[in-house]
């Protein structure tokens, strides 16, 4: 089942509002149920459209994430007429983070269903179900007038445009019998009119048998040269205004095929010739594409590479897996980073529109590919946990978010990101920083390269290493490149040192 938010309040209080989307206060952490101040596990989203007894209560698309505009109703868990109590699953909603489950706030019976499953983009305070109160009759609930299905966004009105004015087509100049015609160029054109001479005289060598500025300069040094004569056209006869354009002349097309937009295929059936197949697009990976758009275009990225030697690391890990401890490389990269951003706080900063702003926390978020999309479940004080910690919880979040359950506290936020590519093969890449964030580690495979190194008796001999290589990407209004520089100097020493991991 997808996450559930869940808070219960007074109804009394809340029957007057249509929609409440303000961040936590401190009456709704006071009358929370099941909840703290420092969790709050989901809002209540019914109210009642009248004060007497008997109306109606409506369920209203809610607001599961800050950057939330629209949501997709996935699947709906109760039926019309069903019996419902407070807490139980009513439907499953797709925001722009993950798939949620809005719960009711209410005991009473499932009376109308107005937004069908599978519906996409309702905005938010949409009024998607009715309820009523145990008892009453739920087969002939009505919609309530002042709040209907949500309509179709309506296509802006254009202003009528004013008819154009009669213009008369030009007639089209008749070629000179048993002279090749040529399609000429600008540049070619002025120099034929300045010289008086005709593109029928030389050689068209441009494309699609274009007569080109090259082939005007070579006629006009053929006749510098005496070798061709000077040839005028015989201007033509200016038209009337009379003159209706012929219709062979207005159906007349283009010398040359024009590229043609492919149509859409037909669902079901297999693609023909020239056809391409859309690809839905979700609200996730909608909000990415947003977000990574804005991301290159406000942020200034630098980048920072650096080689790190993971012989030390990988030795570590071999005697904890002798223990029975599974760790993974990428968790001491994690920890390695975190105690970085701990002796270097200048770099645990983010920007807030206004200039840089120091963190007080050290959350690292790490990039976790989905089949909805891209996203960045947070790692929690990782200065404070150790190796085997740091593994279990990317562990439990990363199979939180590929399932779609992760709690809008466990991704939103952070202030530090890592992606780590290295598990496909890849050697090195740059990623895009997340705002507010500063920085972002991208991570590539570690590989054996064979160094030559000198052993006891000073002789040189080859001795293989396991390097990695990582790219920091990071914003240069807060993290100029000299920090930038020293960051992954410091890094490189703490991941070579796994004794200061410690």
């Amino acid at each position: 089942m997808a996450a559930s938010w869940r808070l219960g309040c007074d109804p009394r209080v809340f029957r007057y509002f249509l929609l409440f989307r303000g961040p936590r206060s401190p009456q709704l952490v006071k009358g929370a149920v099941g909840g703290s101040a420092g969790r709050v596990a989901g809002w209540r989203w019914f109210h009642r459209t009248q004060w007497t007894h008997g109306g109606p209560i409506k369920i209203l698309m809610p607001s599961l994430s800050p950057t939330m505009e629209e949501g997709n109703i996935v699947k709906w868990l109760k039926k019309e007429g069903e019996a419902v109590s407070a807490g139980d699953a009513l439907c499953e909603i797709e925001t722009d983070k993950a798939v949620v489950t809005l719960d009711a706030g209410d005991d009473g019976i499932l009376a109308k269903i107005v937004v069908e499953e599978g519906a996409k983009n309702i905005r938010l305070g949409s009024l998607i179900g009715l309820m009523v109160e145990e008892g009453e009759d739920w087969k002939h609930v009505e919609i309530p007038k002042d709040v209907g299905p949500p309509p179709p966004a309506a296509k802006p009105s254009m202003p009528p445009l004013p008819p154009a004015p009669p213009v008369s087509a030009p007639v089209k100049k008749e070629p000179r019998p048993g002279k090749p015609q040529f399609r000429l160029s600008p540049a070619a054109r002025n120099i034929l009119d300045k010289h008086a001479l005709d593109a029928s005289q030389g050689t068209a060598t441009g494309p699609r048998g274009i007569f080109t500025k090259e082939d005007a300069l070579r006629l006009v040094e053929l006749k510098q040269m005496g070798k061709i004569a000077e040839s005028r056209p015989t201007p033509t006869p200016p038209p009337t205004p009379t003159a209706a354009p012929s219709p062979t002349l207005a159906a007349a097309g283009p010398s040359y095929p024009r590229p043609m937009i492919p149509p859409v295929s037909t669902p079901g059936k297999p693609n023909a010739a020239g056809t391409f197949s859309e690809i839905p697009a979700s609200n996730i990976r909608r909000v990415i594409a947003k977000r990574l758009t804005e991301s290159k275009s406000t942020v200034p990225h630098a980048y920072a590479t650096a080689d790190c030697d993971l012989g030390a690391v990988l030795k570590v890990r071999q005697d904890l897996v002798k223990g029975d401890i599974k760790v993974s490389v990428n968790d001491f990269i994690i920890k390695a980073a975190a105690v970085t951003l701990k002796q270097m706080p200048d770099v645990n900063a983010s920007w807030d529109g206004y200039g840089p702003k120091q963190l007080p926390f050290i959350d690292i978020s790490v990039a976790v590919a989905t089949d909805r999309g891209l996203i960045t479940p947070i790692i929690k004080n990782v200065p404070a946990k150790g190796i085997q910690e740091i593994a279990d919880s990317v562990k439990a979040l990363s199979k939180k978010a590929r399932d779609g359950k992760l709690l809008p506290e466990e991704y939103q936020g952070g202030s530090f990101s890592i992606s780590n590519l290295g598990m496909f093969g890849i050697d090195e890449f740059s990623a895009v920083i997340n705002p507010p964030q500063a920085c972002i580690l991208a991570v590539g495979r570690f590989r054996p390269v064979l160094k030559l190194s000198q052993d006891e008796e000073g002789n040189p001999r080859p001795q293989q290493h396991h390097l990695i290589t990582v790219t920091m990407s990071s914003d240069s209004r807060v993290v100029d490149d000299q920090l930038a520089t020293r960051f992954l100097e410091n890094f490189k020493a703490n991941l070579e040192n796994p004794i200061r991991l410690a």
